[in-house]
C-alpha cells in the first residue's frame, strides 16, 4: 500500500482541476487522479457564447492556459503529475471502503479507484422544461463545449434565420448576443416581467430597451407552452398566451440545477436547494469528502441563507480552497456568496453584487433606501460613457445592501468596488470620501460610485426627496396631479424630451420664474435635467423658496426607460 496520500477529484471543468492542482503544489509526492465524464478538461465555460458568436475562433483557446497551452491529460500528466481519467463517469462512492466505482465510456469497462480524500465536483445540469415537443431536433442548452460546438456550427453555416431563447437571465442574453452577431433573427421569451432578474426593474427595463435597439425581439410575461415541430424537428415555439413563433432553432436557458445524485447515494447531507451541503472548507458530512463548484450549496454572506451560485469564479475559488485544507494547508474558509454577476449585451454591460432592493424587502430588511444615478464613467472630453447605477442600504446603519450598474461605461470596475465595499461590511459615510484612482482617462474627479454615495447621503439626512422614473411613469398614468419640471436648456429639450407635458424653466432663470409653478406650496413638483444634477439643484433652490413637496426624478432623461417624444 502507497504511503502517499491518494487525491480522487469527480469532475473536470473548472473548480475539480482547480484542487487538485492546489493539492499538487502543497504536496510533490500525492497521487492526484481525476475522473471526467467529458472528452475535455479545464473548460472556460463562460467563454462558450463568445466562441458561438466569433469573438475568436480557435476551439482550443476554451481550453488553454493563459500561456496558450491546452490543458489536456497530457499536460496535467507532465506538468502537474495528475493522471485525468476523461470519458470516464463515477457511478458511486462507498464510505466504509474509502473506493469510486467509475465507468470508462470507451471501453465499458468499470473500475474501482481508492482514495484517502475526496473531492466532488459534479456540477450541474441545465433545466428543460417538461413541454411537449422537448425532444425535437433543434433545440439545445449552452451548458456544455458540445453546446457551443453546434451552435458555433449553427451560425457559420448561416443556414438558420429564427431562432428563440427561452430565458432572459445571464447566458439567455449573452446567446442572444452571440446569434444575433450571426445574422440570426432572435426572440428572447422570459416568463417574469423582466429581463436578468438580478437587476430591479429600473436598469431591466434600460438593458430591454439596449437589447430591442440592437434587433432582437423581447417578450416578457409569457413562458414556454410547447415546442412545435415536423417530422421531428423544431418548427416554432408555442407560448402559454398562445402565440406561435416559427424558429428553426430554441436555446434553452432557464437555469441549471445541481448534479447532486452521486453524494446523494453515497449518503451525504444535501441542503434544501439540492445542493451538497458543506462547511467553510468545502467539507461534505464527511470530513473526507469535499464538494465545491456549481452541485454545491453556500451561505449568503449578507442574508445568511443558503443559496446556490453556480459561477465559475465561485467554482475556482471554491476549489483552491479545498485542495489546500485537504492537504492540510493553511487556508481561510470560503465565507460564500454576496452574489455578484456581470453580463456583457452588446455594447452594454449590466452588472450586480449584493442584494436587490426586491431581495432585500424579502430578506427581512424593512427599512431601506435606495438611489439612482446617471453619469458618465470618465469626462467627455476622454469619450465618457454613461453608467446607470442603483444603490441599496440599510437606512438605519448606512451599510451598503446591494449595487447594479448598467450601461456602456465601465460597469465591471463599479461593480467591483461595490463588492468590496458589501464584503468589507462598510457604509455610505464609508465611501463618501473614498481615496480612489483619478486621472482623465480613467474617471471623473469624483468617480461615478462616489457621486453615487453622495447622492444617496444627500437622501438619508434629508437634503433630496428622490423618486424613481418607473414611479414618476406610473404617476402620470394614474392621472396624479403633480407638476413635472424639467430645468434643461430649450436646445436639449428640443432634441430629446418625455412627453408627458412636463413644464421647461432652465435652471439659470428658475429663481426669476417661481411664479410660474404652482402657488401652493405644498403642491407636489418633480424636477429632472439629464442626469438630475441641475434636478437636485432645482430642488434645492425651491426648498430654499418654501416649497414642501419636491422630489427629483433619479437619473434624469438618461435613466429613463420608457418611450419618449423626440
Amino acid at each position: 500500500m502507497s504511503d502517499h496520500k491518494r487525491i480522487v477529484v469527480i469532475g473536470g471543468s473548472a473548480a475539480g482541476p482547480k484542487a487538485a492542482a492546489r493539492a499538487r503544489r502543497l504536496d510533490e509526492h500525492a497521487e492526484i487522479t481525476i475522473i471526467q465524464r467529458d472528452a475535455d478538461l479545464s473548460m472556460a465555460s463562460c467563454g462558450y457564447p463568445y466562441y458561438v458568436g466569433g469573438c475568436f475562433d480557435d476551439r482550443n483557446q476554451l481550453l488553454c492556459t493563459p500561456t496558450g497551452i491546452v490543458r489536456d491529460p497530457g499536460f496535467y500528466l507532465n506538468a502537474k503529475k495528475i493522471v485525468a481519467r476523461t470519458k470516464c463517469e463515477a457511478t458511486h462512492i462507498d464510505r466504509a471502503l474509502k473506493t469510486v466505482t467509475f465507468k470508462d465510456l470507451t471501453t465499458g469497462d468499470v473500475e474501482e479507484m481508492p482514495y484517502d480524500k475526496l473531492v466532488i465536483a459534479t456540477g450541474a445540469r441545465p433545466k428543460i422544461p417538461p413541454v411537449p415537443g422537448h425532444d425535437l431536433d433543434g433545440i439545445t442548452t449552452l451548458q456544455s463545449i458540445d453546446d457551443a460546438d453546434y451552435l458555433r456550427e449553427v451560425a457559420d453555416e448561416k443556414k438558420i434565420t429564427k431562432a428563440v431563447v427561452i430565458g432572459g437571465g445571464l447566458i439567455g442574453i449573452e446567446t442572444c448576443e452571440a446569434l444575433e452577431l450571426a445574422g440570426v433573427e432572435i426572440t428572447v421569451v422570459e416568463l417574469l416581467p423582466q429581463l436578468l432578474t438580478f437587476l430591479d426593474r429600473e436598469l431591466a427595463l434600460l438593458v430591454e430597451d439596449h437589447v430591442r435597439a440592437k434587433g432582437a425581439n423581447v417578450i416578457t410575461d409569457n413562458g414556454l407552452a410547447a415546442f412545435l415541430g415536423e417530422n421531428g424537428t423544431l418548427t416554432g415555439v408555442k407560448l402559454q398566451n398562445g402565440a406561435e413563433l416559427p424558429c428553426e432553432l430554441a436555446v434553452v436557458a432557464i437555469g441549471v440545477t445541481p448534479n447532486s445524485e452521486l453524494a446523494r447515494d453515497a449518503g451525504l447531507e444535501i441542503g434544501e436547494t439540492r445542493g451538497v451541503a458543506v462547511n467553510g472548507y468545502m467539507q461534505t458530512s464527511d470530513p473526507d469528502i469535499y464538494a465545491i463548484g456549481d452541485c454545491v450549496e453556500i451561505p449568503n454572506r449578507i442574508t445568511g441563507k443558503k443559496t446556490l451560485a453556480p459561477y465559475g469564479d465561485l467554482a475556482n475559488l471554491q476549489g483552491r480552497v479545498a485542495g489546500s485544507h485537504l492537504m492540510g494547508g493553511v487556508t481561510p474558509e470560503f465565507r460564500g456568496t454576496i452574489q455578484t454577476g456581470i453580463c456583457k449585451v452588446f455594447d452594454f454591460t449590466a452588472g450586480s453584487t449584493g442584494l436587490s432592493e426586491r431581495a432585500a424587502r424579502d430578506a427581512g430588511f424593512e427599512d431601506i433606501e435606495t438611489v439612482i444615478n446617471a453619469s458618465p464613467d470618465k469626462p467627455g472630453f476622454m469619450e465618457g460613457k454613461l453608467l446607470v447605477t442603483k444603490l441599496i442600504v440599510d437606512r438605519k446603519d448606512g451599510r451598503i445592501l446591494g449595487a447594479q450598474c448598467v450601461g456602456p461605461g465601465d460597469v465591471s470596475k463599479q461593480i467591483a468596488v461595490w463588492a468590496m465595499a458589501i464584503q468589507g461590511e462598510r457604509t455610505v459615510d464609508d465611501v463618501i470620501n473614498a481615496d480612489m484612482p483619478y486621472a482623465p482617462p480613467f474617471s471623473l474627479a469624483i468617480d461615478h460610485g462616489i457621486a453615487t454615495a453622495h447622492i444617496m447621503q444627500n437622501k438619508l439626512v434629508g437634503y433630496m426627496t428622490g423618486i424613481s422614473a418607473t414611479e414618476v411613469k406610473a404617476k402620470h398614468d394614474r392621472g396624479d396631479d403633480f407638476t413635472l419640471l424639467d430645468v434643461r436648456g430649450p436646445d436639449e429639450y428640443e432634441v430629446m424630451r418625455l412627453g408627458l407635458g412636463e413644464q421647461l424653466i432652465p435652471l439659470g432663470a428658475l429663481r426669476k420664474r417661481l411664479a410660474e409653478l404652482p402657488q401652493d406650496k405644498d403642491a407636489e413638483i418633480v424636477a429632472f435635467c439629464k442626469i438630475s444634477l441641475r434636478g437636485y439643484e432645482a430642488a434645492r433652490i425651491l426648498n430654499g423658496h418654501g416649497w414642501t413637496n419636491v422630489k427629483v426624478m433619479e437619473g434624469g432623461v438618461m435613466a429613463w426607460p420608457f418611450a419618449r417624444e423626440k
